[in-house]
């Protein structure tokens, strides 16, 4: 066999120019980080020097800043050249002639409002959550990426570890137990609590499911990549003992979140908290009943692979995210949510249907006719739960659409809601039997579980992050990069699933017709493309989402030396205090 060099493999180039982006990146932290302490040395030098003069400070220099104080602080009333009569125009010509409107480049947003005494240990516990899960988004949608630049260029590499089949799962799984998970439990850490009016029931618990999950993660990711995976179907890759590792990491958090609800102070149990709940033994019901080895085979299989994959996205991914919603969003709007009684009618007509469609995954397949028409039943009656939930979050915002303008936070919530609309109803058109022959077994499916995963979860939980992050630290994220951040994931989003949702109705039409396959391979080529160009603005928005997460997170002081006279003679009242105390 001929041996080759690996680095002249386009597949090996393109790893190592994803491997190195981070590292520049690093780099570039590192140098960035070596100048701040270099500055914050000279700072420091020079507040040192500024404390000496303001302690030599005579009678007529203080006097001097006295004056120019009572200089600067002088303004006019605005009046000098009118009355205190308020213009009367008749006409309607004049409005708003108060308000000052200036031309600025990026409108400014309003800051995040300072909440309640919130446990330093409990804070902690909860960026640990939400760092980790940052981590695995960056990861998770690196290999998305590199899968992406594949179907571009399907010869990039010939080696197994880089191949499709073993890279694809990393990608999902990675995103799904990693990144998404791990947001959701975070941000339950900080709900649960609040709503509960009572400390969280462990903290050390808390740590230890951390612990478990990213462990599973981790060594998922190391099975798939070498070959080693359960084979039994979408999302269900890992073998069983690393998914058990995850399901023991919820189930303990589980119990944590129970104690902590048995002590609530408050008589009822908020709708967030039936949500949560409810997700996290679903869950456990979802994998036991995915991973018991009596079914495994045949139909069977096929049966519990399609309520796995179903039930894990709609039970606990949707579930769980929809809890944190019902708490977020009234808290951001300052109102409480639209309907009560609409939230319990979608939690409930949610369970009853969602947990009945996850054969219409296999419509015309050899599983029992009746089993495949009870699945397309129950997707047309998903449409009782979207629709009441989504009803409930407008309605919410009904009264409060100026808030969006003002806002870096709600448009996140926004699109979650208005993607949980259409996505979830275009999930219920995918189940009807045409629609499944024309677009079953093409990109189709992947564009719409995009919509739906990204859409909904991804939104929603980075709308959550910016809303508490800064009430946990007291440090905001840059604005321009939060707006950069969500405009490159929405635009990529929609670059990304509409040329694929047409062009594999397209290629579904070709098959019906009978055309040869290789065909409609050669006629997605150009949707791919769009495929790969929308992935890419997607990865770009995540490691802007990081670079957010990291400013809101970091521990740095910025030491700001005095120039106005009132804040030179405040300093100086500061130290002639300490002088005094010491």
């Amino acid at each position: 066999m001929e041996n080759k060099n690996i680095f002249n493999e386009s597949g090996i180039i393109i790893t190592i120019v994803l491997i190195s982006i981070p590292i520049i990146i690093a780099s570039i932290i590192l140098v960035s980080k070596a100048y701040a302490l270099l500055n914050r040395y000279i700072k420091k030098k020079n507040a040192e020097k500024f404390k000496e003069y303001v302690k030599g400070l005579g009678a007529d220099e203080i006097q001097k800043l006295e004056q120019r104080k009572r200089e600067l602080a002088f303004t006019l009333s605005n009046n000098e050249l009118g009355s205190e009569v308020l213009p009367l125009d008749a006409k309607g010509l004049i409005n708003n002639i108060t308000e000052i409107e200036s031309i600025r480049f990026i409108e400014q947003k309003k800051k995040g409002q300072p909440r309640p005494y919130i446990e330093p240990q409990l804070t902690k516990l909860i960026l640990w959550y939400l760092g980790c899960a940052t981590f695995w988004l960056l990861f998770g949608t690196t290999m998305g990426e590199y899968l992406g630049i594949k179907f571009v260029a399907p010869d990039v590499d010939h080696y197994s570890w880089l191949s499709f089949g073993r890279l694809r799962p990393v990608h999902t799984n990675a995103v799904f137990w990693g990144w998404a998970s791990l947001a959701m439990m975070g941000l339950a850490y900080y709900v649960i609590p609040r709503v509960s009016n009572v400390p969280i029931a462990s903290i050390k618990t808390g740590y230890r499911s951390l612990i478990l999950i990213n462990a599973s993660v981790v060594i998922g990711s190391i099975c798939l990549m070498a070959g080693l995976n359960n084979g039994g179907g979408e999302y269900r890759e890992y073998v069983w003992p690393v998914m058990a590792l995850f399901g023991i990491g919820v189930f303990i958090s589980l119990l944590n979140f129970l104690k902590t609800i048995a002590r609530r102070t408050t008589k009822e149990i908020y709708v967030s908290n039936w949500y949560i709940i409810s997700a996290m033994m679903f869950l456990l019901v979802i994998a036991i009943v995915a991973y018991w080895p009596t079914w495994q085979n045949g139909l069977g299989e096929t049966i519990v692979q399609g309520y796995y994959m179903h039930q894990g996205v709609g039970m606990w991914f949707m579930l769980f995210t929809l809890g944190l919603m019902y708490y977020f969003l009234p808290q951001q709007l300052n109102k409480p949510i639209y309907s009560y009684s609409l939230g319990i009618l979608a939690f409930w007509a949610q369970i009853l249907f969602y947990t009945l469609i996850g054969t219409h995954h296999f419509i015309f397949s050899a599983i029992p006719w009746w089993l495949q028409t009870i699945a397309i039943v129950g997707s047309v009656g998903m449409v009782i739960p979207v629709v009441a939930g989504t009803t409930n979050f407008i309605m919410t915002f009904k009264g409060s659409w100026h808030k969006l303008s003002a806002s870096y936070t709600l448009p996140f919530y926004l699109i979650g809601i208005v993607f949980y609309f259409t996505g979830s109803l275009q999930g219920t058109a995918e189940a009807f039997r045409f629609t499944n022959l024309v677009w079953h077994f093409t990109d189709f499916t992947v564009a719409h579980s995009h919509l739906t995963m990204y859409g909904i979860i991804c939104f929603m939980l980075w709308g959550f992050i910016y809303t508490i992050v800064p009430r946990l630290t007291g440090k905001e994220p840059p604005q321009i990069f939060v707006g950069a951040h969500f405009w490159l994931a929405l635009i990529g989003l929609l670059f990304y699933t509409f040329p694929l949702m047409y062009g594999s109705t397209l290629r579904g039409l070709m098959w019906m017709e009978g055309k040869p396959f290789i065909d409609s391979v050669e006629m997605m080529a150009p949707y791919w493309l769009w495929r790969a160009i929308g992935g890419s603005l997607m990865w770009l928005s995540h490691i802007l989402f990081a670079y957010n997460f990291y400013v809101m997170v970091r521990n740095k002081e910025d030491m700001e030396i005095p120039t106005s006279p009132t804040d030179i003679l405040k300093a100086k009242q500061e130290l002639d205090e300490q002088a005094l105390t010491n």
